[in-house]
């Protein structure tokens, strides 16, 4: 009842007297003290018939308080905009400078348009509409009606068909004001005010980074469709209701009212994208809702939209050059109308976009910058390259120091010294340069900055360096002041070694003061996953840097794409994967091709070594999105899933038979096809800015998978649950056990 209450509180007087409590529905709004009057009768089990509503019930007063707040003129078009001329604007009343009895300013905030100035003074004998200025509450909707006294020339368009483009600002001289609403105090509104998520409507409101954010995401996606459009794809919508697949990732599952019957919200449109291509559409595409139930962190959402697209008669190739096309035409589309706002304290994101018809920027911002263009073709690398030179399967290719392999030239004491319980092992190194500019600090400085963020980087390791069973971290200063320039732990052959600039040890013959040699252990296996311990360590030193001014923040874009993943991976606790007894999972998803014919051969002989036709798209050490050529022959796909990943098959409702729509559409003469899903939410935020999804999101998820503004997932109700066949039981769920008890 909380709404209600807060709506009545704003709309009614506050003077009425207030009544004692009684069990009827008119007794509450009388509690509200908005009703003078009221025929007390009991509420009623059901709403009642039109004819028997007694329409005094809502009160004198509080339809004048209607009809005061929604009656209000129209708002001039941008053709009226000219000095002299009386025009209606409206907005929101932001800000109020009382310059004394007889004088004031105010401010006017609009959507999309320039600054709205408004001068009241008091006069003809008492101004009604200078009176009625001063009283209002700040943040309160209004229209305001006055006389142009200067239109302020600028250089932006204004994106509002209330606005006239190339006016920076606009000084009003009052004639009326009047409030659409009133704003309470009990709301506090101030800078360092901390709006609480709870209150997401707030926050988008009078939070500036977050409102163009959102602001610029749509017109982002505009971008994209209409480059599409020109490319001749064809957008059609798939079903949001699907079934239950094992395609990787876990469900959601949504019952019926039909016993033992639930639908399952779909993970991606993957299987109905490639019975379009059976169908005999060439290029589709479509702004898909995903959902996935997945351990939540700041670059996703239990649901989320991507861009997917397929291509028929396509390769990946092809695939990537039209993702490539469409990527390259954003930064154009973004200057056109927004500028990148940098923040000097790198709060809410390093930098967002603020509107072209926008004043200019506050004093907590430095000055504007535009998107750079992005050149293609973008860089191509393959999953081994990616793991071994910077220990990740999304790199990100700002950070100026790449991992080298160097056991060979470290001294068995030394690798003694860093090593775990683990024989044979494999010791890679990088070299971390602080910049420091001109040169002109003094190394006294310099030195007791980097110890700083070397102590702060090992006091803050995740866990899984921290306890990691092959070895912890070792980084070493560069100081030539000490032996062997303070790398005498290596000894003098390790020390002469690393120094010698043999190939692939360049990077450490020509050590200065300053640098950090930092060392880090791993098996000696094939690359699996995303990451290994010492790409880690890259992205940290990195971050640290930044945040500490050891290198300078990058405002661009480095794209590039990852390819030739392994096409299975060994199961983990945390995947469901496809369900198989094989004891790995597809790396993506079970409809990706083999990407030669010698990973076909190697199917029957060692899958864990077959290679997939997939590719990621990455930007600066973000997954934007993958795509894969797709396995297009019928018994090819059977053959995977049930003698590669050994699912289960002849049983209805579980393993292979799940597929059986898709394989038979395979099996109708389906055309060789690839295709893409580009992160939307991601892009969005990458282009804006910002490390969450959440900021360009308008009601995320938190970090538990709840919405805290309308308070869901909410309980169900033992009659809701009888609808659909279901009711509480006291079984634990798998792992759920493990998990309460940790």
């Amino acid at each position: 009842m909380a709404q209600p209450r807060m709506l009545l509180r704003r709309l009614c007087s506050p003077r009425l007297p207030s009544r004692r409590p009684c069990r009827s529905l008119q007794s509450f709004y009388l509690q509200q003290r908005c009703l003078p009057r009221i025929s007390q009768r009991p509420m009623s089990t059901g709403n009642p018939p039109a004819a028997e509503i007694d329409h005094g019930l809502l009160g004198k007063q509080l339809r004048e308080e209607w009809a005061k707040y929604s009656q209000f003129p129209t708002a001039s078009k941008a053709s009226e905009f000219a000095e002299g001329n009386k025009v209606t604007i409206h907005g929101f009343l932001s800000n109020r400078r009382v310059m004394g009895s007889q004088m004031m300013f105010a401010d006017i905030e609009v959507d999309s348009g320039p600054a709205i100035q408004v001068e009241s003074t008091y006069k003809k004998n008492g101004s009604p509409a200078h009176k009625a200025l001063r009283a209002m509450n700040l943040y309160s909707p209004v229209s305001v009606t006055g006389t142009i006294v200067k239109l302020h020339p600028g250089d932006g368009p204004s994106f509002s068909e209330s606005f006239p483009d190339g006016i920076s600002r606009i000084d009003l001289d009052l004639d009326s004001i009047q409030p659409l609403n009133i704003f309470p105090k009990d709301i506090i509104i101030s800078k360092d005010a901390e709006i609480p998520k709870s209150k997401r409507h707030l926050d988008i409101r009078f939070t500036d980074e977050l409102r163009t954010r959102l602001l610029a995401r749509p017109h982002v996606g505009a971008q994209l469709r209409q480059t599409l459009v020109r490319l001749g794809f064809t957008e059609v919508e798939t079903p949001i209701l699907f079934k239950s697949t094992p395609e990787g990732a876990r469900e959601f599952l949504v019952p019926t009212r039909k016993r033992g019957k639930a639908y399952a919200l779909p993970q991606s449109p993957q299987q109905y994208k490639q019975i379009l291509m059976a169908s005999g559409v060439r290029r589709y595409f479509q702004f898909a809702r995903c959902f996935r139930d997945e351990d939540l962190r700041a670059d996703r959402q239990p649901e989320f939209t991507q861009l997917d697209l397929e291509m028929a008669f396509a390769t990946g190739e092809d695939v990537m050059r039209t993702v490539e096309a469409l990527v390259s035409e954003l930064p154009a589309a973004l200057n056109s109308r927004f500028v990148m706002a940098k923040h000097k304290n790198g709060i809410n994101g390093h930098f967002h976009p603020v509107s072209r018809s926008s004043p200019k920027p506050s004093k907590d911002e430095e000055p504007q910058l535009s998107w750079p263009e992005f050149s293609t073709p973008f860089t191509r690398i393959t999953y081994e390259e990616a793991m071994s030179r910077y220990g990740s399967d999304k790199p990100d290719l700002r950070i100026p120091f790449d991992i080298r392999r160097v056991d060979r030239a470290l001294p068995r004491h030394f690798i003694a010294k860093i090593v775990g319980d683990v024989k044979d092992p494999i010791i890679e190194a990088f070299r971390f340069r602080p910049d420091f500019g001109s040169g002109t600090i003094p190394r006294s400085q310099v030195m007791d900055s980097v110890r700083g963020l070397i102590a702060g980087v090992m006091k803050t390791l995740p866990e899984a360096l921290a306890k990691n069973p092959v070895g912890q971290p070792a980084p070493l200063l560069v100081n030539s002041e000490q032996p062997m320039k303070g790398l005498s732990s290596l000894g003098f052959d390790g020390y002469v070694n690393l120094m010698s600039g043999e190939p692939g040890l360049e990077d450490f013959a020509d050590v200065q003061d300053g640098d950090v040699l930092v060392f880090q252990a791993r098996e000696n296996r094939p690359f699996s996953g995303g990451s290994t311990p010492i790409g880690l360590l890259r992205t940290l030193f990195y971050q640290a840097a930044l945040e500490q001014g050891l290198l300078p923040r990058s405002f661009d874009f480095k794209f590039l794409w990852v390819r030739d993943f392994p096409l299975f991976t060994p199961n983990n606790r945390d995947d469901p994967g496809q369900g198989g007894k094989s004891g790995f999972s597809a790396t993506h998803h079970p409809f990706t091709a083999p990407l030669t014919d010698a990973d076909v051969e190697l199917l029957a002989t060692d899958p864990l070594k077959a290679r997939a036709d997939h590719y990621d798209l990455v930007v600066n050490g973000i997954e934007l999105g993958g795509g894969s050529r797709r396995i297009h022959l019928a018994a090819m796909q059977e053959y995977i899933m049930r003698d590669i990943l050994k699912m289960p098959h002849g049983l209805p409702l579980k393993g292979v038979e799940q597929f059986r729509h898709l394989l038979e559409a395979l099996r109708a003469g389906c055309p060789p096809h690839a295709g893409f899903a580009l992160g939307f939410d991601r892009l969005c935020a990458v282009l804006t800015g910002t490390d969450s999804v959440r900021d360009v999101i308008a009601f995320p998820k938190n970090m538990k998978g709840a919405d805290v503004l309308v308070k869901s997932p909410s309980a169900v109700s033992p009659e809701q649950l009888e609808v659909y066949h279901l009711r509480y039981t006291a079984i634990p769920l798998p792992g759920q056990q493990e998990q309460e008890e940790s």
